[in-house]
């Protein structure tokens, strides 16, 4: 199929990326990669009437560490950017970032699919929208009224929903303490394909020891999801079968054509489990 007919904007900077979504309101779009967008547009699952391009805006393709240990992804830089960074950009401190962009579709896809494209989409599956929540990320957005800094745990309202404004502009994204002692993994029905499950720990490891961690589930509700109950096992010095037995208990996932509730604890239970011991591992 092909899209809806639509009208082409190019933005030429920040500034009028955003006034342009001031005129045109929730009838535009914006577009970078367009992985996620030019697929839903295709399949008429979106029809915007216009869509506003700021792959030109180069301020927001970067990425690296400031003064205090806080990563500061640029919300047009590639998944493949990340993968690829040398070594020095990330570090062990955010190795788990790196590691993350390989579950990410193909080559193809991470090439032209940018961070802040992924996390504006808000897909409960998304590994950026995980990351950010199990890691306590920040987005940084830009709007006629300023800049504004959103917690990541305030940002995901629902499927395809988030708490930008049709005015706004997600510009960074920022993981703001090193995760040494973290990892992702997930399943798919094939490598490439959206995740069924997907898990996310950031272990706190003193010593020989774990004294806590955060628990991150997608792919289980509307949006990513933080676990408390699987927190709080970890936090009492309980084992990584204990943590993901309690992660699976804790959730009600859906019932659709990709897996019954039953499949997805089980599958939970094992992903948990499995990012746990990685994450100790590093």
């Amino acid at each position: 199929m092909k899209p809806a007919p639509f009208r082409y904007h190019r933005a030429r900077d920040l500034t009028g990326a955003t006034r342009l979504l001031a005129e045109l309101g929730e009838d535009a779009k914006v577009i970078a990669g367009g992985q996620s967008l030019v697929a839903m547009m295709n399949f008429r699952l979106a029809r915007p009437q216009h869509l506003i391009d700021i792959a030109g805006l180069r301020e927001l393709d970067h990425l690296g560490t400031d003064a205090d240990g806080a990563l500061h992804v640029g919300a047009l830089t590639t998944h493949h950017t990340v993968e690829t960074a040398p070594p020095g950009t990330l570090g062990a401190e955010f190795e788990v970032i790196r590691a993350a962009m390989g579950w990410i579709g193909h080559l193809p896809i991470r090439t032209r699919g940018t961070a802040g494209g992924s996390v504006a989409h808000a897909d409960a599956t998304a590994e950026w929208c995980l990351l950010a929540v199990a890691l306590d990320a920040a987005f940084l957005v830009h709007g006629p009224r300023g800049r504004r800094r959103i917690a990541a745990g305030d940002f995901f309202l629902g499927p395809y929903t988030t708490a930008l404004d049709p005015d706004e502009l997600l510009t960074e994204i920022v993981f703001p303490r090193p995760a040494p002692y973290a990892a992702l993994t997930e399943f798919a029905a094939r490598r490439g394909d959206f995740a069924i499950v997907s898990v996310a720990v950031d272990l706190d490891v003193q010593g020989a020891a774990v004294h806590g961690g955060r628990v991150a589930l997608g792919g289980v509700a509307p949006v990513p999801v933080r676990v408390p109950e699987a927190e709080e096992v970890l936090a009492g010095g309980g084992s990584f079968a204990a943590c993901a037995a309690a992660a699976a208990a804790a959730v009600e996932p859906p019932d659709d054509a990709n897996g019954s509730t039953s499949y997805r604890k089980q599958l939970i239970a094992t992903l948990v489990r499995r990012a746990c011991e990685e994450a100790v591992s590093r």
